[in-house]
């Protein structure tokens, strides 16, 4: 699996297209004096951002020469306009993030030698969200983010008022891999099959507390003791039926979530819990 590398950039402005906001910086530590100070960690994800990211569906190991060919390799060479012996990193959502430098380019196609491993493979806090699909844009939106904010895992749920009952699994695979590569992520989250509500429910494994946000009240995320392993739900924009909620309260895993005063958007509630739930119980601790 693979996709463009669109990390963002640093000192270009927001407004400049999406591509144009990645840095191309192939220049020494002499021209960032301002990171020298940083420690050794810090130092190395910051210039980690000079090198467009890519992840490939092949194992990395130091001295591997993977070909990259497809959408990636149009990307890299015309758009990027790599040349053999620039560096850029590699992911394979099997054994971290790997330092390689281009090597062959073909018309087509460019060969990359495998270098050095960077990073290992991320180990991110056991969050699943659960949500009902809602209109494409806003769809991707949810992925997007949740992505970013360090889900480990998206399982779209088709409930009485879902309108959006047919998910394009490549589609949101694409949206994984681009936002993986520009938030600088090292394993995918897992993507699951869509489920009906019912089915969710009956096979629900015991360990795991299920915090359901509740239009009608719940207790705040503050005061609700759910570390992993936990997962949120989301209703579509319709909200839940009366059936539905009487099926969710009946359920011993789950915990009624308030997501404050407003009645909010089905995307919003998504990645208004999950960030409450990272600052809570997660890793941004």
């Amino acid at each position: 699996m693979a996709n463009h590398p669109l990390p963002h950039g640093e000192g270009v402005p927001d407004s400049a297209p999406k591509r144009d906001r990645i840095v191309r910086g192939r220049a020494g530590w002499a021209n960032f004096p301002h990171l020298l100070s940083l420690g050794d960690a810090r130092r190395s994800r910051l210039a980690a951002r000079q090198h467009p990211r890519l992840f490939i569906d092949t194992p990395l190991s130091a001295g591997a020469t993977p070909a990259i060919d497809g959408a990636p390799a149009h990307y890299l060479v015309n758009v990027m306009r790599m040349k053999a012996g620039d560096p850029l990193l590699l992911c394979d959502n099997r054994s971290g993030e790997w330092l390689g430098t281009v090597s062959d380019i073909a018309r087509r196609a460019l060969t990359v030698r495998v270098e050095r491993q960077t990073r290992p493979l991320e180990q991110v806090p056991d969050l699943w969200l659960c949500f009902a699909p809602v209109k494409k844009a806003r769809l991707d939106w949810i992925v997007e983010k949740a992505t970013e904010l360090g889900i480990a895992r998206l399982q779209p749920v088709i409930t009485e008022r879902t309108i959006v009952e047919r998910v394009k699994r490549e589609r949101i695979l694409a949206q994984i891999v681009e936002a993986c590569e520009q938030c600088g992520r090292t394993a995918l989250p897992d993507l699951a099959e869509p489920v009906k509500l019912p089915h969710l429910l009956k096979g629900w494994p015991a360990e795991r507390a299920l915090l359901f946000a509740d239009e009608e009240g719940g207790v705040p995320m503050a005061k609700l003791e759910a570390p992993a392993p936990a997962a949120i739900l989301t209703g579509p924009e319709g909200g839940f039926t009366a059936r539905e909620r009487e099926m969710l309260l009946a359920s011993p895993a789950v915990r009624r979530l308030a997501l404050g005063p407003r009645i909010l958007r089905a995307e919003t509630a998504a990645i208004a819990a999950t960030a409450l739930w990272m600052a809570r119980h997660g890793d941004w601790r």
